[in-house]
């Protein structure tokens, strides 16, 4: 079901009326779900801020210029000169009331109280200069791994300052997200900032994710980041399954629409717009993981990308769940996927790829889902142990934790219920399929080979969870 306030913001009309009514209407997202270009971030002005002893000027500069931004810098432009004149985009000096579309502050070598204040006094008075559904990104070290306690308390900072921000930008459709680079992995830092900073990460705000190099490095592909890649997507019939196996044939993926027998019509369909190939079948079945590898080999001579998004639910609170619910969806969410996993993960090809669709249910939890935020918390759980173990094999693990999204599953929410659900996020709405779609596509894409074991959520920063 749409939401009608929503839609009310995107007409220029009720917007001056709730203003003039005094009323706070939800901000409008700008959303891409165009086919990756060569240079995603092409015409959009970046600010770059950083205090003193900034570590990523080298990786940042580059990444930037490459991604067709154009920097504006507030500091010293020579760290910027070199790559800007590579790729025929010289920096500029910032101005005192620069608009621009993304700001990056690199706090990297903030290791003092000082640091912070410093942070403060860059950032405060440039925020009033982001555009609308603009992108905010502070850059940052794990605070583990950094010397002295004063060193480790003001990176570990950050992670508050970022989320705090994010509700703050929220309003006008914004988003502030860390990315924390572990030392070695700055060429990694590149595609995870360029995703960040575009349209595709509408929903995702307040979320720190590390870039490490804990899985082997892959060509990084800005456009068709997908092709000639087999792609299993489970319950892709309908709602984010569709959309993500959609969008992953966009990209240049050759996919399986796997689905439950029932859904036979809809996954015939989603696979003839799409170019890819119905397998329906129960995941459940003991041989389950057999059947997936055998017909993708079949069909498309390997298998290369898992997405594991198949999920039920069956809400009670728990002194009124049936056993059968119990055991329902915990056979489903949780113990389908491991038995598939067994055959699934030795047939995966080099560079493969794993994404599982978790919860911030399975964060937070929820009022009578004591069985599904059980499952959702234990993918979480499956994510943490197998991304080391096949970390060595070149195999990426990730997890996206969507929060409220508009699916045939929320609108069956109570409307009051769902109304809040919608307003806690820093948007002040709820996501759509596409949103996590997109999400999905960029963790399975060679690019993302710095991200391994991250649980991303794509909630608009919702209030559930962390």
């Amino acid at each position: 079901m749409a939401d009608r306030i929503v839609a009310l913001s995107g007409n220029p009309t009720a917007r001056k009326f709730a203003s003039q009514l005094g009323v706070s209407l939800p901000p409008v997202l700008k959303r891409d779900s165009e086919a990756w270009a060569e240079q995603p971030l092409a015409g959009k002005s970046v600010l770059v801020l950083g205090t003193t002893g900034a570590e990523l000027t080298a990786p940042l500069a580059t990444a930037l210029a490459r991604s067709g931004a154009e920097p504006v810098v507030d500091g010293d432009l020579a760290g910027f000169a070199e790559a800007g004149e590579a790729w025929g985009r010289p920096p500029k000096a910032a101005g005192d009331e620069e608009k621009v579309d993304v700001i990056v502050f690199d706090a990297t070598g903030i290791r003092d109280i000082a640091g912070l204040k410093a942070l403060h006094g860059a950032m405060q008075p440039r925020l009033k200069g982001l555009q609308k559904s603009g992108r905010v990104l502070v850059l940052s070290r794990p605070h583990k791994d950094v010397a002295g306690i004063e060193a480790s308390a003001t990176q570990r900072a950050l992670d508050g300052f970022t989320r705090s921000l994010a509700k703050e930008v929220g309003r006008k459709g914004s988003t502030a997200n860390l990315l924390v680079v572990k030392e070695g992995a700055e060429d990694r830092l590149e595609p995870v900032l360029r995703w960040f900073a575009s349209p595709r990460s509408a929903f995702i705000s307040g979320q720190p994710v590390v870039v490490s190099k804990t899985v082997r490095r892959a060509e990084d592909k800005a456009r068709r980041p997908l092709d000639g890649k087999v792609v299993v997507v489970t319950g892709s019939a309908r709602g984010i399954g569709a959309a993500t196996a959609a969008t992953m044939a966009r990209e240049g993926a050759k996919v399986v629409v796997l689905d439950h027998p029932s859904a036979d019509a809809q996954a015939a369909e989603v696979a003839a717009k799409i170019g890819g190939k119905p397998l329906l079948l129960d995941v459940t079945e003991p041989d389950a993981g057999e059947q997936i590898v055998a017909f993708a080999q079949e069909h498309f001579g390997g298998l290369d990308v898992v997405v594991h998004n198949a999920g039920v639910t069956r809400d009670k609170t728990l002194a009124r769940m049936k056993e059968e619910h119990w055991d329902f969806v915990l056979g489903v969410n949780l113990a389908a996927i491991l038995k598939m996993n067994e055959a699934i993960v030795p047939a995966l090809g080099k560079n493969g790829r794993l994404v599982f669709l978790s919860s911030i249910g399975g964060i937070g939890g929820n009022v009578g889902q004591t069985n599904y935020a059980a499952s959702k918390a234990g993918v979480i759980g499956i994510v943490d142990t197998m991304s080391a173990r096949l970390a060595r094999k070149g195999i990426a693990v990730n997890a996206v934790a969507p929060g409220f999204i508009e699916t045939r599953m929320t609108a069956a929410i109570p409307v009051a219920t769902r109304e809040v659900a919608r307003r806690l996020s820093n948007v002040s709405q709820g996501g759509l399929p596409q949103d996590v779609a997109e999400t999905i596509t960029f963790l399975a894409s060679p690019g993302a080979h710095g991200l391994c074991g991250q649980v991303v959520r794509v909630c608009g920063g919702n209030l559930l969870g962390a």
